[in-house]
């Protein structure tokens, strides 16, 4: 058998040489239609054509491999880690990228000087485009007369680099965020209040017993004291739970993004802002901060301090926005060689109780303090600036039982919302009522305002 295969194999050439001389006979022989003339005439062209079809693939494939060299460069400039870095080191990288493929690939004349790579930054957005000129070596070059045929192509590559934002914490802490944060925590500290006609606020008063009536807690202790004894969880606390998450969240984002945050925090009321922490890049730093915030405390009710009957007057809304608006500068665009984008997040529950500089919306109390929804006015001046507001409404709790908030505050309550969306930029809102998750609420507040930050460029 195996020398079967053998002779197999060795008949095949003689038979196509025999056939082919046979052939070649025939056509020497052939005095018909002038079969050799017409060979004769269409050998040239037929070369010719073979011979373009050839070199015209050749160059092709090899075209093709250049336009993925020109892709990978474009793509090398816009990268994450190469969008911190200059024009000059991205066009670099680039030609780098090219020249180092070019080189590589068989039968092409190529000049590092036939290459171009142009950057386009436009704000937080950069636009590679390389373009290269090059020729392919012909295999028939003494038939088609053309040593080369020349090649070209041009790539784009297009990224935005996430922004670099400062945010700025504005967290009303004014007596009304002393309420229970749930439902149950109200009702038992309603419960526990009988001589006060049930009261869910934990007060927080550094002389309780110069209240007339007397609060009736054991040993004349604060309502805010007798909420920490009874375990109840006041809406400060968990405003402070959730500032002090987000800085986690802010921490975890800016290193999967590669940028760059910075953050602080500060308190209102009655008497201003106050500054829990100054700007700063350690997310640590200002959740430890954030975490410690707590509700304002007052002498007693009515009384700021022993000598400042403010009759409740703590929450001036207009104050804080004027001082945080001296306190935030100019935003920039976010781009790592500018200055950062500023995003200011408000969280409260939406009432001035304040003594006016302006024109109150609604009646005056004793004849001289205002109580009314927020006015927006100062919202407008910030966003004006290129800041955008990221609010967080604390829904503010009707008391139906309570003749002091049937007086004052339910003839606007339906406003309160209304206002404090009209605060925010847009898709920055959201609250959170009785029994809502503030932690949450303020971590989707966040997400929303850094995946939006890129868009409002």
């Amino acid at each position: 058998m195996p020398g079967m295969g053998l002779n197999h194999r060795d008949k095949r050439p003689r038979a196509i040489r025999r056939a082919a001389r046979h052939l070649l006979h025939r056509f020497v022989g052939e005095r018909r239609a002038s079969v050799a003339i017409i060979f004769a005439l269409t050998l040239i062209p037929i070369l010719l054509l073979t011979g373009i079809a050839f070199d015209f693939t050749r160059a092709a494939q090899k075209q093709v491999l250049l336009n993925a060299a020109a892709d990978a460069a474009a793509i090398a400039a816009v990268t994450p880690a190469m969008m911190a870095q200059s024009d000059a080191n991205a066009i670099l990288a680039a030609q780098n990228i090219f020249n180092a493929q070019a080189s590589g690939i068989h039968g092409v004349t190529y000049s590092a000087s036939n290459l171009s790579v142009v950057l386009s930054d436009q704000g937080l957005t950069r636009t590679a485009t390389v373009t290269y000129t090059a020729a392919s070596q012909n295999s028939f070059a003494g038939i088609l007369k053309q040593a080369t045929w020349p090649i070209n192509g041009t790539s784009k590559a297009t990224a935005t680099v996430p922004p670099n934002i400062d945010f700025y914490l504005l967290l009303d802490n004014s007596p009304s965020t002393s309420i229970a944060a749930t439902t149950a925590g109200i009702n038992l500290m309603v419960a526990n209040t009988p001589t006060q006609g049930g009261c869910a606020f934990a007060c927080h008063e550094s002389h309780p017993s110069g209240e007339s009536p007397a609060l009736g807690n054991p040993g004349g202790e604060d309502n805010y004291t007798l909420a920490k004894n009874l375990g109840v969880v006041t809406r400060i606390q968990n405003v402070a739970t959730a500032a002090k998450q987000l800085t986690t969240v802010a921490a975890a984002t800016e290193a999967a993004s590669n940028a760059a945050y910075r953050m602080a925090v500060y308190t209102f009321n009655g008497t201003g802002t106050s500054t829990v922490q100054t700007l700063t890049s350690s997310m640590t730093t200002a959740g430890t901060a954030a975490g410690n915030i707590d509700v304002l405390q007052v002498r007693q009710s009515g009384y700021l301090t022993s000598g400042n009957l403010n009759h409740d007057a703590d929450t001036n809304f207009e104050t804080a926005m004027s001082n945080i608006n001296g306190i935030m500068p100019t935003p920039g665009t976010g781009a790592a060689a500018g200055t950062p984008q500023e995003v200011l997040f408000i969280v409260s529950d939406g009432v001035d109780n304040e003594f006016p500089t302006f024109t109150c919306s609604q009646p005056l109390e004793s004849g001289s303090h205002c109580q009314q929804p927020f006015d927006t006015t100062w919202c407008a001046t910030i966003k004006n600036r290129g800041i955008r507001i990221a609010v967080l409404y604390t829904v503010y709790l009707p008391l139906p039982t309570n003749w002091w908030y049937n007086l004052w505050i339910a003839p606007f309550s339906g406003q309160i919302a209304t206002n404090m969306q009209s605060c925010a930029s847009s898709g920055l809102y959201f609250s959170v009522t009785t029994d809502g998750d503030i932690s949450a609420a303020i971590e989707k507040l966040f997400t929303q305002a850094v995946a939006t930050a890129r868009l409002t460029q």
